[in-house]
């Protein structure tokens, strides 16, 4: 069995691998070439951010940082259109994007429906917990919705499926079995530890914890309060996710993260052959394995 988790992302035609102080994008090139990039991660060698809670950061910089430079990546070598750098101003407007569109469509819009709903049901103005109940379920309608709009696109089924395959290559590695396609093939594509998973926990966390926010407070402080404890909540949300990843056969835990997996059948698609290669090369060469000959890396 694995010593340690591993993590991934699907690209656009290609999967990145997050290991141990190591991320690894691999994609294939519209000649049916593959070819990948190694990058070192600094921060996993700092003791005080392998902290709990903490440790949750590193996974907010996967999903923000690492995550633009893995799409970026893969956008150009997977069309050869584009620009393969991005530099420093275009990264920030990228994730100012990125996140100006998440606090609109899962922070703002829920909020505001909510403040809404008082006029027709007078109980929320007086229960904290039933305000943030209703803004926590507008808040994951709002997701589902969105990932199952996207999901009918073309180019997004592709990335789907690469999810797909990250998820089965990965269930390959904590099972401590070669890293071939024909196991990986085998394997469910439905992973507790997703970062979809993960989304959907930190929206129940954020129910509980908003829910000591005086309900008679401002709506200003209410909205303010949701931005500035994230990093708290996807803290805390990261440490029940591994939690939940490592005990998933409790019965009460599997009550749990089942929302999230429901989830994934929304998020993710049964990969082909070519696809599970990618992800093996990836995650194989963010292990330092040793790769197939004709790899191209950068």
């Amino acid at each position: 069995m694995a010593k340690f988790d591993v993590g991934g992302q699907a690209v656009i035609e290609g999967v990145m691998m997050r290991a141990p102080s190591r991320f690894v994008i691999a994609v294939r090139k519209p000649d049916d070439n593959i070819i990948i990039k190694k990058q070192d991660v600094s921060l996993d060698r700092n003791k005080w951010l392998k902290k709990p809670v903490l440790r949750g950061l590193i996974a907010l910089y996967d999903a923000l940082v690492l995550g633009i430079k893995a799409l970026n990546f893969s956008a150009y070598h997977s069309t050869g259109e584009g620009e393969e750098q991005v530099s420093k101003v275009g990264m920030f407007f990228s994730m100012a994007g990125g996140l100006g569109l998440g606090l609109l469509l899962f922070v703002y819009l829920p909020l505001l429906l909510t403040d809404l709903s008082k006029h027709i049901l007078p109980a929320v103005e007086t229960s904290s917990l039933l305000y943030n109940a209703i803004d926590g379920v507008i808040r994951v309608i709002f997701f589902v919705l969105y990932v199952w709009i996207i999901s009918f696109f073309k180019d997004i089924q592709r990335v789907f499926q690469y999810h797909g395959a990250e998820h089965k290559v990965i269930y390959t590695f904590e099972a401590g079995q070669e890293l071939t396609v024909e196991n990986a093939r085998k394997m469910g594509r439905l992973h507790p530890r997703c970062g979809t998973s993960f989304i959907i926990i930190v929206m129940a966390v954020c129910i509980l914890s908003f829910s000591l926010i005086p309900n008679d407070s401002h709506f200003l402080i209410k909205l303010g309060a949701r931005v500035v404890f994230i990093p708290l909540i996807a803290g805390i949300s990261y440490e029940i996710l591994k939690f939940s990843g490592r005990h998933c056969g409790n019965p009460l835990l599997k009550i749990f993260i089942t929302p999230g997996l429901w989830v994934q059948k929304i998020t993710t698609r049964e990969p082909d052959d070519k696809q599970l290669e990618i992800a093996i090369i990836s995650l194989k060469a963010a292990l330092d394995q040793e790769l197939p000959e004709g790899i191209e890396v950068v």
